[in-house]
């Protein structure tokens, strides 16, 4: 499995632990929400949920009343169909709900990760927060070591390119600390989040939308240089 049809496997069984829905529900809920699924399609949302549900972890059952079902039959239409999430599809996405290795840290799955941060216990929020600030740590010196090796060879709108990211990087590190802070203290996440992120309450359960993060997308990496 790759680590993109991973992720959408996620957000999908995190969706359908809020409430069943619809394939198209679904495609409008990871189209719009989270922006790492923004230009999939029903080509690749169909094929992931005939997987979940071979696996044990969906249903399918009738999306309409015994009146629409004959109105649809007449016009030649397809059932609607709702997904609803099994008992072993809500152990399943508890399970991976408590992994925090490396792929946490990752900037799409990351962000997937935050956006169930309402379900997902405190130490093992820290620990992805923590994982994701020290990546971006890392990547934050690579960037700076390679504009230093660099810098005389670029025009000024590559290097301003190269600034952008450094910026952005260094902008969801202080997100981050913030957060970090505040899980540490113990206090929810409540109220206005930076960058446009969505609200949610980080322990009831209750998710606001599946957020966009500011700095998910830190822009090139000029660690990737590739000038000789």
């Amino acid at each position: 499995m790759s680590r993109r049809s991973g992720i959408l496997e996620f957000a999908i069984l995190g969706l359908l632990r809020e409430s069943s829905m619809h394939g198209y529900e679904l495609r409008k809920r990871l189209n719009t929400s989270l922006g790492v699924f923004r230009a999939f399609s029903y080509g690749t949302l169909y094929p992931c949920l005939k997987t979940l549900v071979a696996n044990g972890w969906l249903i399918e059952e009738s999306g309409n009343t015994p009146e629409d079902a004959l109105t649809a039959t007449l016009a030649g239409r397809r059932a609607k169909i709702v997904y609803r999430l099994t008992a072993e599809g809500k152990e399943h996405f508890e399970e991976l709900l408590s992994q925090t290795g490396p792929d946490a840290y990752e900037d799409e799955h990351f962000a997937a990760r935050f956006a169930f941060f309402g379900q997902t216990s405190r130490d093992v929020r820290m620990r992805v927060l923590e994982g994701r600030r020290s990546r971006l740590e890392e990547r934050l010196e690579k960037m700076r070591a390679s504009l230093a090796r660099t810098r005389e060879r670029l025009d000024d709108y590559t290097l301003e390119l190269q600034r952008h990211g450094m910026e952005s990087v260094e902008r969801e590190v202080r997100w981050l600390n913030e957060l970090i802070e505040s899980e540490r203290a113990g206090r929810d996440l409540k109220g206005p989040v930076p960058d446009g992120t969505a609200q949610q309450d980080s322990t009831s359960g209750e998710s606001g939308g599946l957020p966009r993060l500011g700095g998910a997308t830190p822009g090139p990496d000029p660690s990737d240089d590739t000038t000789t």
